[in-house]
């Protein structure tokens, strides 16, 4: 597994006359029973808690604070080489992204937000009365904000498909999509229940009524290996503050290379840049990049490489296949202590959410004894459990023995 190279780092530090990092434990351990993926002393949090909530905020590993330590020690003292370097991260960070996620770079763009995403994507489709968009009951509220926000000021209509015992299947997006379909929009991984859509076979329905497919990526990039190529999805975005365990302000967004021309930004600034003219005239960005209209956050920027770096060399698929088992193994425990379930069964993704039925200060208040960090959502009527890379078999447990104490009766 990749590593930082700590020597190496220290030696140019020491040159350019900044602190090293602190000490922290060097580089992940081998597979054991109790960390089957090796990493999970490279996760702090392990030693305070039990964390069961990367679906919420996904913790640092050591690389990525190391990387920031990094990055605040660059701006402190050598900041305009800081700076320089920020922009060869940049560029690491598309690539990696790009490499890890079946992705052209040229296709990849660092965003502030996934909410950014979905705006610029609705701006240049230039929607229009009678046009309709076609979301799922399951979709992050975002998107319900922004198409209720163009119904009244565009005048298109937004069809809003209802999930079935926790699931829409692709047969439900059928009934509500025709002609004037112009985009079908999903959480590839639902926050609210962990429900894991069929990219592939949405991208096949939205392009044979002409349409496009936009994906909220946000609880599904970093949880299981994917090609975006192969997926056939239009649109992706996924904020870099969960599974992909870096910080807040670093989104990568994906445009399929042949919509490039077609979804054109909506605001301008000097980071699209790609040459400058004569009388103060400008050749502007042509791939992805002409979406970043101005300065990024770089310390973001520099925890996400660190982090796709860091996972590339986990593995997706190893990462997917230990979540997983160990997702469907809590919420079959939930569901034999007679909790009512809404993350259906055999769903191949790492969040578990059910209803409680208990006073939401009894479980806030179990829940911080047993020293466990999980959600509680739907106006605190629900707990979301999430598992990530470094969770064990041990963690279930001590959350399932938790539960036990407020079974349902």
């Amino acid at each position: 597994m990749n590593s930082i190279d700590r020597r190496g780092f220290l030696k140019t530090t020491a040159a350019w006359g900044l602190a090293p990092i602190p000490t922290l434990r060097s580089g992940p351990a081998g597979p054991s029973d109790d960390d089957a993926l090796g990493v999970r002393k490279e996760f702090a949090v392990t030693e305070k808690e039990t964390y069961l909530n990367s679906a919420y905020v996904g913790p640092m590993p050591n690389i990525v604070y190391e990387a920031a330590v990094r990055y605040a020690d660059e701006q402190r003292l050598t900041p305009a080489i800081g700076l320089d370097t920020s922009m060869e991260r940049r560029e690491n960070a598309r690539t990696k992204f790009a490499e890890l996620f079946g992705a052209k770079r040229e296709e990849v763009a660092l965003l502030f937000s996934t909410s950014d995403a979905e705006n610029i994507v609705t701006r240049a489709l230039d929607l229009k009365a009678g046009d309709n968009v076609v979301i799922d009951e399951l979709h992050f509220i975002t998107t319900f904000v922004l198409y209720r926000q163009l119904e009244k000021m565009k005048g298109i209509e937004l069809r809003i498909v209802p999930h079935k015992d926790g699931r829409v299947p692709v047969e439900a997006f059928e009934a509500a999509t025709d002609g004037r379909t112009r985009l079908i929009s999903v959480a590839w991984v639902s926050n609210r229940n962990g429900y894991r859509h069929d990219l592939r076979a949405l991208s096949e329905l939205a392009h044979r009524h002409g349409g496009f497919l936009f994906a909220d990526g946000i609880q599904a990039l970093g949880t299981f290996p994917t090609n975006l190529h192969q997926e056939g999805v239009d649109f992706v975005c996924g904020n870099s503050y969960k599974w992909l365990f870096s910080s807040w302000g670093a989104a990568p967004f994906y445009v399929r290379e042949e919509h490039l021309e077609r979804i054109q930004p909506d605001r301008f600034g000097h980071n699209q840049v790609a040459e400058s003219l004569p009388d103060l005239h400008f050749r502007l960005e042509s791939t992805a990049k002409k979406y970043e209209y101005s300065g990024l956050i770089y310390g973001a920027v520099a925890q996400l490489e660190a982090a796709l770096g860091f996972m590339a060399g986990v593995g997706l698929a190893r990462i997917e296949e230990h979540g997983v088992a160990l997702a469907r193994e809590l919420r079959d425990g939930v569901a034999k202590l007679g909790y009512e379930m809404f993350t259906p069964p055999d769903n191949p993704s790492a969040i578990v959410s059910f209803t409680h039925g208990r006073d939401p200060k009894q479980v806030k208040r179990i829940l911080r004894e047993e020293n466990i960090s999980v959600t509680l959502r739907e106006n605190d009527t629900q707990i979301r459990a999430s598992v990530a890379l470094f969770n064990n078999r041990s963690d279930i447990a001590h959350l399932l023995d938790a539960l036990a104490k407020m079974a349902p009766s």
